[in-house]
């Protein structure tokens, strides 16, 4: 694979020596300048530096800097400099190098001056309306004359690729290129959501890195602590269930009894595009701080008969959209029923991140129906006197999680409200949560919403503190998947969850 992680069934051959106290001192770096700036100030330095190569080929400069907002007349030199590439002028070689100095300028500009050169390619270099109308009426005028309707048909294609789609797959064939796409895409996704032409420029850029990200083009790698300190770095910084602390943190997750996998681009060899996070354990993990505990012992992995995956994160912003998790989450079962047959089941310890903004729109409502009569006396038994409005609300606006009694009081209702949440409530057919979403079309039951597994402060705002374990039972991953996609797009769940809801 690659000289930065370590592929999956073999041995990584390094020199990277461990740190003895993992809690204050990072892996030593193993690229040039790995110590100094961080990684992402490095990876823009990289693409500097190979581009420039590239661009010295060029036989016409671009003259002064480019100014990093970008004014106006900058943009009539970028706009001569787009056109120049797109007509190979002077030869394949200098449109080549056009096309790197284009880069290496993108990456010099301020948000300002990035928002301007997307407008500019949205809007100046999109299919020509004059020949689209052309190629339309030659294809109507056609008829039924197969010899011209072939060749009309042809020249429509060949229209429809826009110049601006020509540029995108320019980029491509530099070094970095493909990564340098990706985060053209994360820059472009905001301003697809209010501007049409920006819209259009980002479904022909997302055609362009739907050919390059095939899931059969990917590779599956094991990360271990002997990795490198620029991908550890990367980890830590791309990590979005968990926040990874420290680094004695990250070691812990990457113990004998840990296992953390992550999808490559061969183009990409240094940026994760997704990994996921995985515990060694016996029985169904219920609390992810028992699971994160540093003090804890590290348990014998061939002891184990449970994999739990707590931990999925997307790296790549500018891969939104991208179907990976399920292709990775099937991957990593093969290769861990592989090295560790006495593994049995397969679950997530998941977070249930829309479960309070779902509530909160019910109580903002209203609340009527929410809980039954002896739930509100509970819960007004403990709470203070004062309190008003719905006892719900009102609980929940406290730090309930170190007030025993009253979370003692929101225990039943919060627990039936969240099996309600993830099996009941669906947004145009599919499932309300995201992460719910996503599980259930891979063909996972909603097998155990667990109490007081994440008083993070992030698990207790998004959450109420709870957790679910979506279970991947091998004989039921099929039947799971059609009942939730078909037309009915019916949730499985096991039976601890289906008797919070009688």
């Amino acid at each position: 694979m690659t000289d930065t992680v370590t592929p999956v069934q073999t041995t990584l051959q390094t020199t990277l020596p461990v740190p003895a106290e993992a809690a204050v001192t990072p892996p030593p770096a193993t690229d040039a300048g790995a110590e100094g700036p961080g990684f992402f100030d490095r990876t823009l330095d990289r693409l500097n530096r190979l581009w420039r190569d590239v661009s010295q080929q060029a036989r016409a400069r671009i003259g002064a800097p480019i100014r990093a907002d970008l004014p106006a007349e900058d943009l009539d030199r970028i706009r001569a400099l787009i056109r120049q590439s797109l007509d190979a002028v002077g030869g394949e070689v200098s449109a080549r190098a056009r096309t790197a100095e284009l880069g290496q300028v993108y990456l010099g500009l301020a948000p300002k001056g990035k928002t301007a050169f997307l407008g500019l390619l949205a809007n100046e270099f999109d299919v020509p309306p004059g020949e689209l109308d052309a190629a339309m009426l030659a294809v109507r005028e056609a008829g039924v004359d197969q010899t011209a309707r072939v060749a009309a048909l042809e020249r429509l294609r060949v229209t429809l690729v826009s110049p601006r789609a020509r540029l995108l797959r320019q980029f491509s064939s530099l070094p970095q290129g493909v990564k340098f796409l990706v985060d053209l895409r994360a820059d472009l996704l905001p301003l697809a959501r209010t501007d049409p032409a920006a819209r259009g420029m980002e479904h022909e850029l997302r055609e362009v890195l739907s050919g390059l990200f095939d899931i059969g083009l990917l590779d599956l790698t094991r990360i271990t602590w002997d990795a490198p300190a620029a991908l550890l770095e990367k980890l830590i910084e791309y990590e979005a269930v968990h926040e990874i602390r420290s680094w004695s943190d990250l070691r812990n997750r990457l113990e004998s009894d840990r296992r953390c996998y992550a999808f490559f681009h061969p183009k990409m060899p240094r940026e994760p595009l997704i990994f996921v996070e995985v515990a060694l354990v016996k029985g169904l993990a219920g609390d992810v701080h028992t699971l994160l505990d540093e003090a804890a012992p590290t348990a014998d992995p061939e002891a184990a008969d449970t994999a739990i995956f707590y931990s999925i994160s997307n790296a790549q912003k500018g891969l939104a959209g991208f179907s990976f998790g399920n292709f990775l989450i099937k991957r990593v079962v093969e290769d861990l029923s592989h090295d560790l047959p006495n593994l049995k089941t397969f679950a997530t310890l998941s977070p249930i991140p829309g479960f309070r903004a779902w509530l909160d729109e019910c109580l903002a409502a209203g609340g009527e129906g929410l809980i039954s009569e002896a739930e509100r006396s509970r819960l007004k038994a403990a709470l203070p006197k004062e309190a008003e409005g719905h006892p719900l609300a009102a609980a929940l606006e406290r730090d309930w999680p170190a007030e025993l009694q009253l979370a003692e009081a929101l225990k039943a209702p919060l627990m039936r409200l969240a099996a309600r949440y993830l099996t009941q409530e669906k947004t145009r057919g599919r499932a309300r949560d995201g992460v719910a979403h996503f599980h259930l079309s891979n063909g996972a039951r909603v097998e155990r919403i667990n109490w007081r597994a994440d008083l993070s402060a992030k698990g207790v705002l998004q959450s109420a503190g709870m957790m679910v374990n979506y279970l991947y039972k091998r004989g039921e991953i099929e039947d799971n998947h059609e009942a939730y996609t078909g037309g009915t797009h019916d949730v499985r769940a096991g039976s601890a969850v289906r008797g919070l809801l009688r």
